[in-house]
């Protein structure tokens, strides 16, 4: 079931409308439909990964309580790596099998040896991914004692399986959303006029944006090798306004329609390309993933505490990982690596946390300066994200040898206007949008009338540039 369907739009009225039927005083009939809901939600794609949401579920909610009936280390030691092991052991069997079998035959194959070692037709689970994280994350924090586990099981099973950021996140922190489960919630009108603000928001960016730009990324990218080096430019910043309006979208999708059941889920991205510099983007993209990885993964490595080899190991190690979690594909894990040699030299010298103000504050320009290292910025992260799109490496290698090689001054080939000037109203909402949560959050300030004429104008154009209907990319992973 997907957010931009016919479904969804049937299924969302009829649980919020059940929901605060139920009443904010009953919190665990609440918890119940949501957890029932959720599960519908997710089922729509196919019923049997039910089971495994389940299970995982099962397992952190009954290791909490262990964890809890005991001080010895060791005991609880086991219990996390129990907990690690089980979700992790989906997460590998399910997403990463076939390419380690894959990796070990080439590998075999490349010393001249053959091994007949067959791969098996798996269907990936939507989301494992995410909710997996999200489960982690819980008895991670039930295990470091910074989180109380719950007794509620309904809740737990709500939080575990809620469906606005089941599929796609953000990656909730046990810490954050597992609480708003077992408090009293009223609905407020104010904030599920944002929501839905944000939702208009978060849908256009999928349907104007992400699916357009879908279409132009996929000619070029498919046919690489028939187009110039400025044609192969502009498929790459299709492919960026695609991915990052896809995901982006998803995440403001799901945080307004949180805000219509009175839940608030972290914020996701923060206007990404903006960013002076890799680490700023970092700090800006994902957030819920990349500061999943510097608390659970990176800090307990030893962060940037010790010397320059532990700087470079670790940086190494996040960004690695944080490409394998992408995907099954080397393509993911030279991204990974790619972002690394990005960072590094910032982190070495110490300029890490340089950009952590909004650029440009106050102002409705950037500075001479501030234009070259967004642009710079937004150009090493076009070029990283073309291993992100390939199929292949021999493919991301093909793709930026053309782009590279071949002039960048040729006339481009494929030049979509209507498309390219509805980014540029994207780009410009976002830019002077940059200092609120999303872009439109603040339009609030603007007289009613302008600021209807608005909100008409976005429906307009998602019935308008309906772009051909693209599955969220994130939802493979």
């Amino acid at each position: 079931m997907f957010f931009n369907s016919i479904d969804f739009f049937v299924f969302l009225p009829i649980v919020f409308g059940l929901y605060w039927l139920i009443g904010s005083k009953r919190i665990k009939e609440q918890n119940f439909l949501i957890a029932i809901a959720s599960y519908v939600f997710y089922g729509w794609w196919d019923w049997r990964f039910l089971s495994l949401i389940l299970f995982s579920t099962l397992v952190d909610y009954t290791i909490g309580i262990y964890l809890n009936k005991t001080e010895k280390l060791s005991k609880r030691k086991v219990l996390l790596w129990i907990s690690i092991g089980v979700n992790l052991g989906f997460l590998g069997f399910f997403k990463y099998y076939n390419f380690f079998i894959d990796s070990l035959v080439d590998s075999f194959t490349f010393f001249g040896k053959e091994l007949n070692i067959n791969t098996l037709n798996i269907i990936l689970p939507v989301g494992i991914s995410f909710y997996t994280f999200q489960t982690l994350s819980y008895t991670i924090d039930v295990y470091n004692k910074k989180l109380k586990p719950t007794k509620d099981f309904v809740g737990f099973m709500a939080f575990v399986s809620f469906f606005p950021q089941l599929v796609a996140g953000p990656i909730e922190r046990a810490t954050n959303l597992l609480p708003q489960f077992s408090k009293e919630r009223s609905f407020n009108y104010a904030n599920a006029v944002d929501g839905l603000r944000q939702v208009l928001w978060g849908l256009f960016k999928k349907i104007v944006i992400a699916d357009n730009c879908a279409k132009y990324a996929n000619i070029i990218f498919n046919n690489h090798t028939e187009y110039n080096g400025s044609t192969l430019l502009l498929g790459a910043f299709f492919f960026a306004f695609q991915i990052y309006g896809d995901f982006s979208g998803y995440s403001d999708i799901a945080i307004g329609i949180s805000r219509l059941f009175g839940f608030n889920l972290k914020r996701n991205f923060a206007f990404p390309y903006f960013s002076r510099d890799i680490a700023e983007f970092w700090r800006r993209w994902h957030i819920s993933l990349s500061t999943w990885f510097r608390d659970y993964l990176y800090i307990p490595l030893g962060g940037s505490r010790g010397g320059t080899k532990m700087k470079v190991r670790n940086t190494f190690i996040i960004f690695v990982v944080s490409g394998f979690w992408h995907g099954a594909n080397w393509t993911f894990i030279i991204w990974g690596a790619l972002n690394a040699l990005y960072f590094l030299p910032l982190l070495l010298t110490n300029k890490n946390r340089k950009n952590t103000d909004l650029v440009a504050e106050g102002k409705y320009l950037p500075s001479i300066k501030e234009f070259a290292q967004m642009t710079l910025t937004f150009f090493l992260t076009l070029l990283a994200w073309v291993f992100f799109r390939a199929d292949s490496v021999s493919h991301a290698i093909s793709y930026l040898q053309n782009l590279l090689t071949s002039s960048l001054f040729y006339k481009v080939e494929i030049f979509p206007s209507t498309i390219l000037l509805l980014v540029l109203f994207f780009i410009i909402t976002e830019w002077f949008g940059r200092s609120g949560e999303y872009a439109i959050e603040k339009i609030d300030f603007i007289k009613r009338p302008i600021r209807w004429a608005f909100y008409i104008t976005l429906i307009i154009l998602m019935f308008s540039f309906t772009g051909e209907e693209q599955q969220f990319i994130y939802f493979q992973f």
